[in-house]
């Protein structure tokens, strides 16, 4: 987790725009009740079920929660290394 919050603030910016980003993120986790273990663990879900279909890069996956106004949204930055040509889909999952 501290690896993923590394990442996402970097070292870039001066102090004081890094304090506000990390400040942000707090209250829109708070508001939507979602904590960073929550957080890191749909990050793994994601990363699992994206990696049955494309070679992603695990080091650059990226997944945040932003809130403009009364909505939030999930974003996710997921660098795609190849597309999995020959993935074979279950008829269940076809459905």
């Amino acid at each position: 987790m501290l690896e993923f919050l590394l990442r996402f603030f970097g070292r870039e910016g001066t102090s004081k725009k890094v304090a506000k980003e990390r400040l942000r993120l707090v209250l829109v986790h708070d508001r939507i009740g979602v904590s960073p273990h929550l957080l890191e663990a749909l990050k793994n879900d994601l990363m699992n079920v994206i990696s049955e279909y494309l070679d992603i890069d695990d080091k650059g996956f990226e997944v945040n929660l932003t809130q403009e106004n009364d909505s939030v949204a999930l974003v996710a930055n997921i660098p795609i290394i190849k597309v999995k040509r020959n993935v074979k889909i279950s008829e269940e999952k076809a459905i």
